[in-house]
């Protein structure tokens, strides 16, 4: 599993907040214990957004092989199609062509 930005930040927002935190209670500052746990909250909402998107892009890396694969048969398969309908048709105005030739000749 990659490690997103979302993660790395959210891991330093959660350090330097705990830190802020321990720093306004030690002196006595409401206000930075308060704006350290703040940012501490902040980290872990970052990290769980940054864990959210390493599991879709997991998630996206093993299907991809299997997407593609499919991908590959649909072209194929309408493709193939394709080329039947064309031959079918072609075959049907050769038909009319030799039907129109014999009624004039």
């Amino acid at each position: 599993m990659s490690t997103s930005d979302s993660t790395i930040k959210g891991k330093f927002d959660e350090v330097a907040g705990k830190v802020k935190q321990s720093v306004g209670e030690a002196i006595g500052n409401e206000n930075l214990a308060n704006k350290g746990a703040a940012q501490e909250v902040k980290g872990h909402g970052e990290q769980a957004w940054g864990s959210v998107k390493e599991a879709a892009s997991d998630t996206m890396d093993r299907k991809k092989p299997q997407a593609e694969s499919t991908a590959h048969d649909i072209r194929e398969k309408i493709t193939s199609t394709a080329q039947n309908v064309k031959e079918k048709i072609q075959d049907s105005v050769s038909g009319h062509k030799n039907d129109e030739y014999k009624k004039t000749a």
